[in-house]
């Protein structure tokens, strides 16, 4: 068991995970209570009811915890890592359960029109941050695994079940749909580029 002054030692996540491995309540504690922040930062990006990540976070938990013994540590970072895909595989799970994508291919005419990313110059980022959430469900989580976790249109094809083109409509129409709000939040902000 661990006490206060072994758990201000603890900061190597090798040493956190040999704890936890051998069953120390108090080292899951801090793990969670380490990255709990981060994985909710990761999972609000792509769900936008609270409840949901609360219920995707606890899933996440469970099944780290579960698996752990299974984890081989790589270096500093690994584990966050690792912790990062679970947390990414059961909120696609939760995501393609319980949501009704709209997905649609882009059309000839939209396929000439440039794909490029919105300026977000002088814009802050808790406000692109949220911009971000209230895209559409469909596009948030196809601009968040393209932009973000840097997933090709082929993976994201594989890990949703549709149509690479149809992951490039999806990310092409967020893209517009985020110019648009930055564009409005310009002029109500008095904000020139």
């Amino acid at each position: 068991m661990l006490v206060s002054a072994d758990i201000d030692r603890i900061d190597n996540e090798n040493d956190l995970l040999s704890l936890i491995k051998d069953g120390d309540n108090e080292a899951m504690h801090i793990l969670y209570c380490r990255y709990v922040r981060y994985l909710t930062a990761i999972c609000s990006r792509y769900v936008s009811d609270d409840m949901d990540v609360k219920d995707i976070l606890q899933n996440t938990f469970l099944k780290i915890f579960s698996s752990i013994n299974s984890f081989e540590y790589r270096g500093s970072g690994s584990l966050k890592g690792w912790m990062s895909r679970i947390l990414l595989n059961e909120m696609l799970k939760f995501l393609k359960s319980n949501s009704r994508f709209n997905f649609v291919e882009l059309i000839p005419e939209e396929m000439d029109v440039p794909d490029e990313y919105p300026d977000t110059e002088s814009i802050p980022s808790d406000v692109i941050y949220d911009m971000i959430r209230e895209l559409p469900e469909g596009y948030r989580v196809i601009f968040n695994l393209y932009v973000i976790e840097g997933k090709s249109h082929k993976e994201i094809a594989d890990l949703l079940g549709i149509k690479a083109n149809s992951s490039a409509s999806q990310l092409h129409r967020a893209k517009a749909m985020l110019a648009r709000k930055l564009q409005h939040y310009r002029s109500l902000n008095s904000i020139t580029v």
